[in-house]
C-alpha cells in the first residue's frame, strides 16, 4: 500500500513512518523546505514529496504525485503556547491546512484519511467530568485548541458532504523518545541527562508538578493512528490515551530515579501556568471498541527511552 504523511518527521509522525516500513508499505513524505527542519529516514520506500499545506494548488499536485491509497495528516503548529503569539498562523495552518489537505484527498480520489487533532480542544473540565470521552464538551482555552477543535469539525463536515472516509485521531499527551524540547518529559530528561554528564549543576528547575495528566508511549500512539485506518468508522472521533493519570511530580521521581542521579529541585516560576487544569484524563472505549487497540508500552520503559534519547543527543552534539 501507497501512504501519503504530513509530519513525517515530527514526533508521532517519525514513529508511525518506521511502523508503515517495518509492515511493507510504501510511504511518500510532504516536505515543506521552510518548515521541515529534520531528514526523512534513509530507506528505499521512503520518497519525499514537494508541498505546501497553506498552497491548496502545490498540496493537490503533491497528492496526485503521490497516488496514495490511504493518507495520514499530521502536521501542524504543535505548540498551544506558541499559539498565544502566533495566534493567525496557528489557525491558518492547523485548520485551513487541514482544509487543504481534504480537498486535495477528495479531488484525487476520496482514499481514506486519519486527520489527527488534540485533546487539547477540551480544556478546562471539572472533576466529575472525567474521564473525557469522545462526547465531552469542547472547551478550548487557546488559539491551538480552537484550531484542533475546528480541523476536527472538518473531518465530519468532508465525510458528510462528499463521503470521504476520513476519521479523527484526538491522541492525549505521548511520550518517549525523538520529542522535542517544549513539552514536560524531555525537558526533564535533557536537564537530568545533562547533569549525569556532568554539564549541568545537580540542581532542576521545574513548573508546576501538582498537574495530573493522561500519557501514552508515542509508539503505542502511531500504532492507534494504523488501526484507525484500518478500522476506525469515517466521520468519527477517537480518543488515544491510557485511561489513567499521572501527576508531573511522579513523572519527575521516576525520571530521577532512572537517571541515578542526586539532585535538587527547585520551582521557577517562569514555568508556572495559571491555568493548569488540576486533573485531565480520558477514556479509550471507543477506540478499543471498534479497533482493538489497546496501550501496551508501560510508563516506565517509555520514560527510560526518553531519557536515553536526551543523553544521546547530548553526546552527539560533542
Amino acid at each position: 500500500m501507497r501512504v501519503f504523511i504530513t509530519g513525517a518527521t515530527g514526533f508521532a509522525g517519525s514513529h508511525l513512518v518506521e511502523r508503515l516500513l517495518a509492515d511493507g508499505h510504501e510511504v511518500r513524505a510532504l516536505v515543506h523546505a521552510a518548515t521541515s527542519h529534520q531528514g526523512l529516514p534513509e530507506h528505499p520506500g521512503v520518497q519525499p514529496v514537494a508541498g505546501d499545506l497553506l498552497d491548496p494548488a502545490a498540496l493537490a499536485a503533491a497528492v496526485q504525485e503521490a497516488q496514495p491509497d490511504l493518507i495520514f495528516h499530521l502536521a501542524g503548529q504543535a505548540y498551544p503556547a506558541r499559539s498565544w503569539d502566533e495566534p493567525a498562523q496557528t489557525l491558518a495552518v492547523n485548520t485551513g491546512g487541514t482544509a487543504n489537505l481534504l480537498r486535495a484527498a477528495v479531488a484525487y480520489g476520496r482514499p481514506r484519511v486519519v486527520v489527527v487533532t488534540s485533546a487539547e480542544i477540551y480544556g478546562e473540565l471539572r472533576s466529575e467530568e472525567l474521564p473525557l470521552t469522545e462526547a465531552s464538551p469542547a472547551r478550548p482555552r487557546h488559539p491551538y485548541g480552537v484550531s484542533k477543535l475546528a480541523a476536527g469539525e472538518l473531518v465530519r463536515v468532508y465525510w458528510g458532504r462528499y463521503g470521504l472516509p476520513v476519521v479523527e485521531a484526538r491522541p492525549f499527551n505521548h511520550i518517549g523518545p525523538r520529542q522535542a524540547r517544549g513539552f514536560v518529559v524531555p525537558d526533564f530528561a535533557a536537564q537530568l541527562a545533562a547533569i549525569r554528564l556532568g554539564r549541568q549543576p545537580a540542581s532542576m528547575r521545574v513548573g508546576n508538578l501538582s498537574p495530573e495528566r493522561d500519557f501514552t508511549d508515542v509508539r503505542d500512539v502511531a500504532a492507534a493512528y494504523l488501526r484507525l485506518a484500518e478500522a476506525g468508522r469515517p466521520g468519527e472521533a477517537y480518543l488515544i490515551c491510557s485511561g489513567r493519570p499521572v501527576s508531573v511530580r511522579h513523572l519527575l521521581d521516576t525520571l530521577i530515579e532512572l537517571a541515578g542521579v542526586a539532585v535538587t529541585v527547585e520551582t521557577d516560576a517562569s514555568r508556572l501556568n495559571s491555568v493548569d487544569t488540576p486533573c485531565l484524563y480520558g477514556s479509550n472505549a471507543k477506540i478499543a471498541a471498534d479497533t482493538g487497540w489497546p496501550p501496551t508500552i508501560p510508563l516506565r520503559p517509555s520514560l527510560t527511552d526518553a531519557l536515553a534519547d536526551r543523553g544521546n543527543r547530548l553526546q552527539e552534539a560533542e
